[in-house]
This record gives structure tokens, sequence and C-alpha cells, in this order.
């Protein structure tokens, strides 16, 4: 070997020796600018969302729902005077409307009751008219020709005339003899003896006859009523 070749020799070991000692980096982990860009996991809970990523269903219905109310909001005019003032003669015109509907109801349902009162007056009067018919046919019998059987006969006829239009009417008699005193639609005028405690209270004559009219007492039937001792 020269003497030249053995100088070079020594000047590159005595540079490496003057060089700062680097480390190698460990080949069984990563790289720095791995670390670095990939941080270790996060606790849980501690996760946020990173800047303009994507967000979760809750944070975007909540979103929704703000700026759905702001654009409520925003898009609600203002109710001015002359506005409220319209409203109020609208809703009271409704109010004169419906009140006018109201009362003409009213007088055409009482037409209408009236109307169905005189119909049922006028039937019941064309019911009657033929008794009556029958009645003045008796009353124009001659008594010296007529005798006393004809006339009987003929009244008795105009009484079964009578009561079968006024049944046909409604009309309901009350002919109690015998039965239980009832105050509601009996009247009592007198009093009879009784043959034992258990006729007592009980009618023992029918003095008048009484009427209901389609449950409606029209006339009490007056009676005498037998009381024991």
């Amino acid at each position: 070997m020269s003497p030249k070749t053995s100088d070079n020799h020594a000047d590159r070991a005595s540079e490496a020796d003057s060089e700062p000692h680097r480390e190698e980096p460990d080949a069984d982990g990563p790289p720095d600018d791995a670390r670095a860009d990939h941080p270790g996991p996060q606790a849980p809970g501690d996760e946020s969302p990173p800047e303009g990523g994507p967000r979760s269903e809750a944070d975007r219905e909540a979103s929704a729902r703000d700026d759905g109310v702001g654009a409520d909001a925003s898009d609600e005019p203002g109710r001015s005077r002359e506005d409220l003032e319209r409203e109020i003669d609208q809703l009271n015109d409704r109010h004169l409307r419906l009140a006018a509907e109201f009362e003409n109801y009213r007088k055409r349902v009482r037409a209408e009751k009236l109307a169905t009162w005189s119909r049922a007056q006028a039937d019941l009067v064309r019911r009657l008219v033929d008794s009556v018919d029958d009645l003045q046919r008796v009353a124009l019998l001659d008594p010296k020709t007529a005798s006393v059987q004809d006339i009987v006969e003929g009244v008795d006829m105009v009484e079964r005339k009578l009561l079968r239009a006024l049944a046909d009417a409604g009309l309901e008699v009350l002919d109690p003899a015998g039965e239980d005193f009832d105050p509601n639609v009996m009247e009592a005028v007198m009093t009879a003896p009784a043959s034992s405690e258990e006729e007592d209270d009980t009618v023992d004559m029918v003095l008048q006859r009484g009427y209901l009219l389609e449950g409606h007492l029209v006339r009490p039937a007056r009676v005498s009523v037998r009381k024991h001792g």
C-alpha cells in the first residue's frame, strides 16, 4: 500500500469520528410522519367530528328544526290594523247571518207545529161531525110518532160512534170501577163503607168517567172510595 492511500483512509476515519451520531429509526415501529399524521385511539366520548365532516342524524334534525323555525318566523308578515278590522267585520257579519238563520228556523218550526196541530184538530172535527149529524137526526124525531125505544137507540148509536171517533184520535176512557184508588187519574168526591179491609181504598162507584189523550190526563175520573171502619 502506498503512503498516499494510507493518508486517505486516515482522513475518512477522522471525518467519521467527527460527525455527530444519528439514531437509526426503529425498523419495527411506524415512521415519524405516520405517527404525526395518525394519532392513537381516543377514549370513548371524546370523539368529535372534524370540521366540515359528516354530522349525526340528531344534529341534522336539530339543524333542520332551527332552520324551519327561523324561516317561519321570517316569513310571518305583521298583521296591520286594517287586516284585523276587516276580520272583525267578517266575523260580525257571519254572526248576524247565523242569528238570522236561527230565527228563521225557529219561526219555521213554530209554523210547522201550528200547521200540524191545525191538521190534527181538523181531522178530529171531521170525525165528530158525523156523530153530530146523527145526533141532529135523533133530535128531529117527532115525539108523537117516535117511541122512547127509538130515541134511546138513536142516542146510544150516536154515543158509540162518537166514542169510536175519539178513540181513533187517541182518547182513552177511564172507568175504574172496583180498582184501587189512584189519585193521579182519579178524584174522590165521596166515600162508601167497605165490608172488609181488602176493599179499603178501592173505587166503589164511578160518578163521572175520566179521559186520557195520548197519555195526557184530560179529565180525572170522579169516583166514590170505599173506607173500612
